[in-house]
């Protein structure tokens, strides 16, 4: 395989994976924004640990999608992390869209 096969691969996973990511956004209700991934989650506890003078956070979520090309199976019932960089957390703002097939009465 060439580099310029790999490259193209690889951007064709990527692109991919925003089109499944921009599919799920509306499901989670908290994006969370680690060192080494991106998460989607409906439900996010971040606790600071401190153990021998080192400080870290340990993050625990739920109800979650992972974003990561290589990973088979995105989504995940729950997710554990073990971090000593910052752990980001939004809250994602509830648009009022409608599905389709669905009508307002």
């Amino acid at each position: 395989m060439s580099s310029e096969d790999l490259e193209r691969y690889e951007t064709e996973m990527e692109l991919a994976l925003y089109r499944e990511y921009r599919d799920v956004v509306g499901l989670f209700s908290h994006v969370v924004e680690t060192e080494r991934r991106f998460y989607l989650c409906n439900s996010v506890d971040v606790r600071a640990r401190n153990d021998g003078g080192e400080v870290y956070f340990d993050v625990q979520m739920s109800d979650c999608w992972v974003w990561d090309i290589y990973r088979p199976a995105r989504f995940a019932k729950s997710v554990r992390v073990v971090t000593f960089k910052d752990v980001n957390v939004e809250e994602l703002a509830k648009t009022d869209f409608e599905m389709p097939g669905e009508s307002r009465f």
